[in-house]
């Protein structure tokens, strides 16, 4: 080979060589291209890629729903568990009022005993056993010392006398008692002179009251406080000793309203306020119902009245701040006034002598109080009362085989 050979055949080797690097670095910068593309995500189409903002603003969306899904279930869970103890709840808030209303009758019975109330000897027996009996009703019989011949009458016609009494007592749960207190004159004739009437029948209730026409607002609200820590009964009635009653007619009347709490029951009424000095049921707080010939409020009229267990049971507890009228049956009402109670109008409670409580009870609507409304009672009751029982008495097997 000649020199010029060989300087040809090295030219054509350099040049090869150089198109071959070149080639390689086409290759290298093709193949780049190449992977980015691949390894590029493409964006969806119709889907951008949120914004930092944006993205914060879903965060706080997102932990929102998150927070008011935990209130939901945390106020389920709360629910729940109030529904469970609901009836624990009203079984404990009975049981507790159950408890301060036994409380409250015990001490009005402690107070009574410190002031001298005369305590029975039956109930004496009864406190010293775990539970005291549960009677329907106690009727107290609002009497005076000069009424003798009107206790004889009601004794000789509506109320039960001795072993009968004592039966229907146990049997039926009803009480009866002559309400009287004691003269201004302790341990006089008068006060002595019914000590020997009730040794002879034991159907006197003694107050810690001093007798007079005056004070039969106190003596009113000293015979509820008395009855209620003497007896536990579901109402406790008056009356006063110149009225016939059919007591099977009031125990059934009386069992109607049992279920409701705080019952008053009687003949209501809202008669005029008397301003006149001298006139029969003078007011003389006659200012406090506004101006002159305004009306009372409803009221029951003074013959005959019931009200219930927790209604007794406040008078006795509040009687040191229960303000008297005038009037005992409008003090009663005023007692009232404010308080969530039930006023029933029972007409029956107030029916005429015959010939009117006569035509009721051929009728079927057998009258539970029979009086006079313009004597407030019955017309000479001593004498009238044995007539008034014979023409519109309900009959005594009517009382025994009643069903309370």
């Amino acid at each position: 080979m000649t020199w010029k050979s060989r300087g040809e055949a090295s030219s054509r080797n350099v040049i090869h060589q150089r198109w071959a690097l070149f080639l390689c670095l086409g290759s290298f910068c093709t193949g780049m291209l190449f992977t980015n593309r691949i390894w590029s995500v493409p964006e969806s189409k119709g889907l951008a890629r949120p914004t930092a903002t944006e993205a914060d603003q879903l965060n706080v969306v997102s932990e929102g729903c998150n927070s008011r899904v935990l209130q939901e279930m945390e106020m389920k869970r709360e629910y729940s568990e109030d529904f469970k103890s609901h009836n624990s709840i009203q079984n404990l808030d009975k049981t507790i009022s159950n408890l301060e209303m036994e409380l409250a009758a015990a001490r009005a019975t402690q107070e009574s005993v410190r002031s001298g109330a005369p305590v029975p000897e039956d109930i004496r027996i009864s406190d010293q056993s775990p539970r005291k009996r549960k009677y329907l009703m106690v009727i107290g019989i609002n009497t005076a010392f000069s009424s003798r011949k009107r206790r004889d009458s009601v004794r000789e016609t509506w109320m039960p006398q001795g072993e009968k009494r004592k039966k229907l007592e146990e049997e039926k749960g009803i009480i009866f008692r002559f309400v009287i207190g004691h003269s201004a004159t302790s341990g006089g004739i008068l006060d002595r002179a019914i000590e020997a009437e009730d040794r002879k029948h034991g159907d006197f209730l003694r107050l810690n009251h001093v007798e007079g026409y005056l004070e039969l607002s106190a003596k009113t609200k000293t015979y509820f406080a008395t009855a209620v820590n003497l007896w536990d009964a579901d109402f406790y009635v008056k009356v006063d000793d110149d009225v016939h009653v059919n007591i099977a007619t009031l125990g059934e009347t009386l069992v109607r309203h049992r279920s409701k709490p705080r019952v008053y029951i009687g003949c209501m009424k809202s008669g005029p306020v008397l301003s006149q000095k001298g006139v029969r049921y003078h007011e003389p707080e006659y200012w406090k119902f506004g101006e002159s010939g305004n009306k009372y409020f409803r009221h029951a009229t003074g013959q005959l009245y019931a009200i219930s267990n927790d209604l007794a049971t406040y008078i006795s507890m509040n009687q040191n701040v229960l303000h008297k009228y005038a009037n005992e049956d409008v003090s009663l009402g005023s007692w009232f006034i404010g308080l969530d109670v039930e006023h029933i109008d029972d007409r029956r409670l107030c029916c005429g002598t015959p010939p009117d409580c006569e035509w009721k009870a051929q009728a079927g609507n057998i009258c539970v109080a029979s009086f006079d409304w313009s004597c407030s009672g019955i017309c000479r009751s001593a004498d009238r009362i044995k007539e008034v029982h014979r023409r519109c008495g309900e009959g005594e097997n009517a009382l025994w085989s009643a069903s309370f």
